[in-house]
This record gives C-alpha cells, sequence and structure tokens, in this order.
C-alpha cells in the first residue's frame, strides 16, 4: 500500500496544495508529538526552517501540534538541515524538524524529520506517524496541565558554526585561500559565509540576501554557473554553491571548471585512506554516480557500494557496513565521523583542509578521475505509468543490448516529481546519447 505523506525525503509538495498546507503540519505535529513521547522526561522538539515565505505559515503550525501533544518546542530559525540533525543530540531532543524543500523554489515547502540519534527516521516510524494523522487527533491531544511550551534558542547559529570549524584540524588555518561562496538565499546565508571568514578564508558571499521568495532563484547548486564565474572574475581559489537548505553542495575550481559530488567523495574516500582513516574499505554512493569513480575506487583496492538514490539509503548502508563517507553525485556528501547526514558546508571545508595542506590549486586537488560520459535526460508524464508500455519495455532491452557490458542504462521514476528519469554512461558517448534519446521518445509517446 502506497504512502499518504511521507516521500522520499520526509512530506514534500506545493504550499497551500496537497498535503502541503498548515493544517496538515498542526496534525503532523501532533502525531510525531505521540510517536516520540517515550519515557518520563521533559520531551522536546527541535525546529528549524530555511527562507521560504511559508515558512512562517509552517512554523508556528508545527509548533501549536507539538506544545498539543506535551512537546516542548525549541524553534532556531533559519539553519541548515544538518544543524538540526545535530541539535537534536547536542540539545538531548526527541526529535527535530527541518522546514525545506531542498533545492526546490520558493512556492514548495517540506518537513524533515531526525530522530533522537541525529538520523532520518525509519518508514516504521514515518508509518507510525502517517497512521495517527489520519486517526482522531483526540487521540494525541494531552490535558491542559501537560502542555508543551515554545522558547526560541538564540545561541542555535553559533553552536553550528563552533561544531562545523571543529571539522578542521586546529593547525589548519585557512588564510590566504579566497572562496566564493552561494548560499542560494537559504538556509546557510548567514551561518556559511561565518564559518568560512572564521577559519581565516577571504569570502566572496553570494546568495546571502533572501527575501522569502528568491531562495534556490538562479543561485545555489541547482544553477552554479553565476558562482562558477564569480570565482573566475574574482581570481578566487574555489567556489562553493550549497543548495537551499545546506545539505549539499557543487564546487568548481579556480578556472570556474564543476566539480561535482563524484569528484569530492573521490577526493575525501583517498585521503582518508591514505591517512588510515577511512572505515568500511571504501565508500557508499548511489546507483547516479559515475562509472569512472567506481573503476578509480577498484583501482585503489577500494570497495564502492551502491544504493537507490536518496541520502538516507546511503546513510543506512554507511550505518550497515561501518563506512564514514558516502554521498550522492548531486552533492550530498556525508561523513559520518561528524555528520549524521549530508552537510555541505563540512564537505566543502575538507575540500579546502586538503587545498591548504597541499598547496595545489583546486583544479588539480579535485580532479581525482576522468568522469566517463554521462547522459541524464528528464521526461515529464502525466498520470499511469509509461514504463509498463511494451515499446517502452522493449527500447530499454535494446538499449542494454547495445551497450552488451561496456556502460550502465539506469531509468528511474523521481520520488519528489512526476518526472522519469532516463540515463545512460559509456565510454562511446555518441551511442549513449542515441540510446538515452530513442528512450526517452518512446516514454514520450506512452505518456
Amino acid at each position: 500500500m502506497g504512502r499518504k505523506y511521507f516521500g522520499t525525503d520526509g512530506i514534500r509538495g506545493t504550499v497551500n496544495q496537497g498535503y502541503m498546507r498548515p493544517d496538515v503540519a498542526l496534525k503532523v505535529g501532533l502525531a510525531a508529538g505521540k510517536v516520540f513521547q517515550r519515557g518520563d522526561h521533559v520531551h522536546r522538539v527541535v525546529i528549524g526552517k530555511d527562507t521560504r515565505r511559508s515558512g512562517y505559515m509552517f512554523e508556528p503550525a508545527l509548533a501549536a501540534g507539538f506544545v498539543g501533544a506535551g512537546i516542548d518546542v525549541i524553534m532556531v530559525g533559519p539553519m541548515p538541515t544538518p544543524a538540526i540533525a545535530m541539535l537534536v543530540k547536542s540539545l538531548r531532543a526527541d526529535l527535530g524538524v527541518m522546514i525545506s524543500a531542498s533545492h526546490n523554489p520558493h512556492y514548495d515547502n517540506g518537513l524533515k524529520f531526525f530522530g533522537p540519534d541525529g538520523y532520518k527516521l525509519s518508514d516504521a516510524q514515518e508509518d507510525e506517524i502517517e497512521r495517527l494523522v489520519d486517526a482522531d487527533s483526540h487521540d494525541t491531544l494531552v490535558n491542559s496541565e501537560r502542555l508543551g511550551k515554545a522558547t526560541q534558542l538564540e545561541s542555535a547559529r553559533g553552536r553550528y558554526v563552533e561544531f562545523a570549524k571543529a571539522t578542521v584540524p586546529v593547525e589548519v588555518s585557512f588564510e590566504g585561500l579566497k572562496v566564493v561562496v552561494d548560499c542560494a538565499n537559504g538556509a546557510a546565508y548567514k551561518v556559511g559565509p561565518d564559518v568560512l571568514w572564521e577559519l581565516g578564508a577571504d569570502v566572496v558571499e553570494m546568495g546571502v540576501r533572501p527575501d522569502g521568495f528568491n531562495i534556490n532563484d538562479g543561485c545555489g547548486s541547482t544553477y552554479p554557473q553565476q558562482m562558477c564565474q564569480r570565482v573566475v572574475d574574482t581570481g578566487a581559489d574555489l567556489g562553493i554553491a550549497l543548495d537551499g537548505d545546506a545539505d549539499r553542495l557543487i564546487l568548481c575550481d579556480e578556472t570556474g571548471h564543476i566539480i561535482d559530488g563524484d569528484q569530492i567523495m573521490a577526493l575525501i574516500a583517498r585521503n582518508w585512506h591514505k591517512r588510515g582513516k577511512l572505515k568500511g574499505g571504501g565508500l557508499v554512493t548511489t546507483v547516479m554516480s559515475n562509472l569512472g569513480l567506481e573503476r578509480l575506487m577498484l583501482s585503489e583496492g577500494l570497495k564502492l557500494e551502491r544504493t537507490n538514490v536518496g541520502d538516507r539509503y546511503v546513510v543506512e548502508r554507511m550505518r550497515k557496513g561501518g563506512y564514514n563517507v558516502g554521498g550522492e553525485q548531486s552533492g550530498h556528501i556525508v561523513l559520518s565521523d561528524f555528520c549524521t547526514t549530508g552537510d555541505g558546508l563540512v564537505a566543502a571545508l575538507q575540500v579546502l583542509t586538503e587545498l591548504k595542506q597541499s598547496g595545489q590549486p583546486a583544479s588539480q586537488v579535485c580532479a581525482q578521475f576522468e568522469a566517463v560520459p554521462q547522459i541524464l535526460k528528464n521526461v515529464r508524464y502525466d498520470n499511469g505509468d509509461p514504463l509498463s508500455a511494451s515499446k517502452v519495455q522493449q527500447s530499454i532491452k535494446d538499449a542494454e543490448t547495445k551497450l552488451n557490458g561496456s556502460g550502465r542504462l539506469l531509468i528511474r521514476k523521481s520520488g519528489t516529481e512526476p518526472v522519469i528519469r532516463v540515463m545512460a554512461e559509456g565510454d562511446d558517448a555518441d551511442q549513449i546519447n542515441s540510446l538515452v534519446d530513442g528512450i526517452c521518445s518512446e516514454i514520450e509517446v506512452a505518456t
């Protein structure tokens, strides 16, 4: 049976449509509050948000639900998603909620949940919240003497700044490095530049003037072109583009060349391996990561494990296999020595540390492997299941036959929008272009 509210990364949708409404958020607060009341201690939830205007609507709605369920609410304002995961553990809270739709436009929003251990919730926990959302709300309400209270934590920003700085060795200073940081007019618009400046970098700020509607609007990790140009124009050593909730990043070197999550993972994994810090004998990534990364890991005697798309699946495999480096090509980088979820800023600090220690430019340090040509195209559909069409299935089989083991083919539905993603990679760029176009054409006919 399909799930009603939760998708691959919490609850997400268009504001004031479907389930992304304040009345639903209140019910979710009540339900989650009921699920995470365990024991006789004072129960707490940490609520953060990004800079979307709709956050002003969802924050009090969630808070009202939690207070009604007997949970004390600690609100921290605009903060990166990984900061909420960190604060849940630091404050010994029972639950954390981040109000954000990540890299989506301002008219979307979402709710991401973290348990007391700082990790995203399990499917079973999300299912239990769903069940209670649709149940009689009187079952989750407490008597008036047991109501929670809501407070604002003014020190939250400083706590996260110190946490992020502590991931850099104390003997390392970024003095002498010029860094462009694009905060996507999102959750890291203050803490991002603060961390880099306090570590000694010469900081060029971008995307630090949110107005409630310009989050991810032509900026940040989804649109890094302006950041790349600013790096070249200012003679910076590295460019950092975060997304709206700062749990992922894209970098660029001093020439303006994009550095994706695969190259970042390769750099960190190899360096940590040389220093005896790498755990699990390799890294964990998703089915979308480039074949060149896999070949590099194997050539180093390291493993590469693939999961379904979604950082929660990466984290689950990392925990199961004892890995401390994992992530996604899109820039979710999970370094479990420091974080329980992806942290774009912390990952960028590891790259800057290597630049400083090696004394080499980013164009050399971050070029870890030659990427195999990879083509990804999206086909939007209205309803039904175009992938089940016989001609679509035949085109996929034909493409696999032509690749004949020399590349990879991946066709999947997006977990957050009505889109089918068609990806192929192999050593022959013309061939994979042709294969992807052929499959996309058949899907378009079937929609």
